[in-house]
């Protein structure tokens, strides 16, 4: 199996950048003309509720209000969104802060400079039907988990639960189901006996019985008990080199999320009904909205960084990643604030 995190490696002047780079993000011009209008933003799992600012943002026009010309290229899971940044073929990337990191280990400069999420969203559950005696995680041992991706966050989670009942990754099988239908599919035709996913997959699952939730970071209160402090999540980010590059592009990104972020801290249920794709529902609008209550909470409410939530992450990853050293990474540049801090005053009430 590959050891989850192994990214394909890809030098952005990498080595050079690591000890010569400032993190210092430039002035933006007075004219704030964007350096690079069509933007190519890589996702994965854009049906989830952990990228639904991402989709707001789409949707309600906030790109183009900014005078950008975005594509989105959904694939299965954070991983493989981060592979079509890395390769080039995609300018930005909607996915888990925690990547930044991972990046910065492997000596890959990438920055985050808004966030969506400020909580996972994601629940581990057993499966009822191929595991209905299931008594501790140690139970895995030798059994199929469903993730997103193998590498995205899904699979971090997931590591994390098992690390902590003293299983490695290799006791176990991972399996990408992705986050929408074909996650559904796979738990209930009996091929995972596991899975670390995100709403609303997985409190579809959840109200009908059909998986044992054991460990939940869809809610602040959760998350916290699950990796000891806020934990940042969906966040926007890119090689550091391009956000140099183009400071009034990753400003006007940075507007449009920020401005779908106010938009849903109002949102009634039904806003989010007409919004959202027919497809997000997965046939189930009142499940739908049942699972939005639930992580609602965990939107970022202003798409700043906390500096503590940095701290977190970085010590959860290293908890079962012996590859990610704490004295080896500097977390002030894998995110940047400069832009969220102009969009919240531009939007304050």
């Amino acid at each position: 199996m590959t050891h989850p995190w192994r990214l394909s490696r890809r030098a952005f002047g990498a080595t050079a950048a690591m000890a010569a780079a400032s993190v210092a993000v430039p002035s933006l011009r007075a004219d704030t003309k964007l350096e690079k209008s069509k933007i190519s933003i890589a996702v994965g799992g854009k049906a989830g509720f952990y990228y639904l600012p991402l989709t707001i943002a789409e949707q309600l026009g906030y790109f183009k209000a900014e005078g950008l010309d975005i594509e989105i290229s959904d694939f299965a899971g954070g991983s493989r969104a981060l592979q079509a940044v890395v390769g080039g073929s995609a300018d930005v990337c909607s996915g888990a802060f925690e990547h930044t990191i991972n990046l910065q280990s492997k000596s890959q400069l990438f920055q985050a400079f808004v966030l969506q999420g400020r909580a996972p969203q994601i629940a581990f559950g057993i499966s009822a039907k191929t595991m209905p005696n299931f008594k501790s995680v140690a139970d895995l041992r030798g059994k199929k988990i469903g993730v997103s991706a193998p590498g995205s966050s899904t699979n971090m989670m997931a590591n994390l639960v098992l690390s902590r009942a003293g299983l490695k990754a290799s006791d176990v099988s991972f399996i990408g189901v992705g986050t929408a239908a074909g996650a559904l599919s796979a738990l209930r035709a009996g091929q995972i006996d596991a899975m670390s996913n995100i709403d609303p997959v997985m409190t579809m699952l959840e109200q009908k019985g059909e998986v044992k939730i054991i460990s939940d970071t869809r809610t602040l209160k959760g998350t916290v008990e699950v990796f000891g402090g806020p934990m940042p999540a969906a966040c926007l980010y890119a090689p550091l080199d391009f956000i140099q590059k183009n400071p009034n592009t990753c400003q006007a990104l940075t507007y449009a999320i920020v401005h779908a972020l106010k938009w849903l801290q109002t949102a009634g249920p039904s806003d989010i009904i007409k919004t959202v794709p027919e497809a997000y529902l997965l046939g189930d609008r009142a499940l739908y909205l049942a699972s939005f209550n639930k992580v609602r909470e965990s939107l970022s409410l202003d798409g700043l960084i906390p500096e503590e939530g940095a701290r977190t992450a970085l010590k959860a990853l290293a908890s079962f990643d012996p590859g990610i050293k704490v004295d080896k990474i500097d977390l002030s540049k894998t995110y940047t604030n400069v832009f969220a801090r102009r969009a919240k005053e531009r939007f304050k009430a």
